[in-house]
C-alpha cells in the first residue's frame, strides 16, 4: 500500500475501534471502488461489523457503518438522495454525468462526501451526506446554462433500477482477461495490463489476476469503460468458441 492508502486503512481501523468503544455507529465518507477494496482486505484488522450502502441496489459509491457489538438503538446511514429537474423544460439542455458531478465540485465540495450520480432521460439524482445538503440545494441553481430545482427525495421515494443494454460476445475462455478483450473490443494483452493495473473490479473486489473465470451475474467493472453484468454462456460456435451474453449498464 502507498501511503494515502496506508492512511486509509488506519481511518478504518479507528471508526471501528471508535466505535465498539462507545457503543454508537459511525459512517465513513463515500468510497470509491478501490477504497472498498482496501477495506475489504484489511476487514480482519477491524474491531466491529461493518455494512456499506449507496442508496439503491449495485450502487458503485458506498458509505461504511461501523457497528458496535452492541448496539441499543436504530440507526439510519447520514446521507438523502437529490433529485434534480430542470426548472424551465423546454429550455433545457441535456446535460451528462461529467455536467453534473462539475457543478457540484464548482461549490468547493469534496468528491468523498457524494455519492452515486445518476443521470439518464427519466432521472437526475444524486447522494450526498447530510451535513452539506442543505448548501448543496441552496448554492446550485443552475448546471451548465440549464437553471435547476433540487429536491430532498425521502428513502422511501428511491426506486432507482439502471438502465443496460443487453449485448452477446464471443471468446476461447471465459477467463477474466478474455472477457475483458471481447467487452471492451481490444486485445488479451491490453485487458491484462489493465487488469494488473488495477483497472477491473469483480463485485466491487480488485481483481490483479486473469486466472479469475467470469460467473453468471459477476459484475464487473471496469475503469475508463463503465459496469457489465456478466449473464451466461449461450453455446458455442462451429469453432469451439463460447458465446456469452452480458449486459452493459448505461
Amino acid at each position: 500500500m502507498n501511503e494515502e492508502e496506508r492512511y486509509l486503512c488506519k481511518r478504518f481501523i479507528d471508526l471501528s475501534r471508535q466505535a465498539n468503544r462507545k457503543g454508537i455507529v459511525l459512517f465513513s465518507d463515500f468510497l470509491s471502488l478501490g477504497e472498498q477494496n482496501i477495506l475489504q482486505q484489511n476487514r480482519q484488522l477491524l474491531e466491529s461489523e461493518y455494512q456499506m450502502s449507496g442508496g439503491y441496489q449495485c450502487a458503485e459509491r458506498q458509505m461504511v457503518a461501523f457497528i458496535p457489538d452492541a448496539l441499543f438503538y436504530e440507526w439510519t446511514y447520514p446521507f438523502v438522495c437529490v433529485k434534480i429537474r430542470p426548472t424551465y423544460p423546454k429550455f433545457a439542455e441535456k446535460l451528462t454525468h461529467r455536467d453534473v458531478l462539475g457543478a457540484l465540485m464548482s461549490l468547493g465540495i469534496e468528491r468523498a462526501k457524494i455519492g452515486d450520480i445518476i443521470v439518464n432521460a427519466q432521472t437526475m439524482f444524486f447522494f450526498a451526506k447530510e451535513e452539506i445538503t442543505s448548501y448543496i440545494v441552496e448554492s446550485l441553481t443552475s448546471i451548465r446554462h440549464t437553471v435547476v430545482t433540487l429536491e430532498i427525495e425521502t428513502e422511501q421515494q428511491i426506486a432507482y433500477e439502471p438502465t443496460y443494454i443487453e449485448e452477446v460476445a464471443v471468446v476461447s475462455s471465459i477467463r477474466l482477461d478474455a472477457v475483458i478483450a471481447a467487452i471492451c473490443k481490444t486485445s488479451r494483452s491490453i485487458s491484462l495490463r489493465m487488469i494488473q493495473e488495477g483497472k477491473i473490479f469483480v463485485n466491487g473486489t480488485e481483481c490483479l489476476h486473469n486466472t479469475y473465470y467470469c460467473k453468471p451475474d459477476d459484475i464487473l467493472s471496469i475503469r475508463g469503460y463503465g459496469k457489465v453484468r456478466f449473464g451466461e454462456t449461450i453455446g458455442v460456435t462451429k469453432k469451439d468458441r463460447i458465446r456469452f451474453s452480458y449486459q452493459r449498464y448505461q
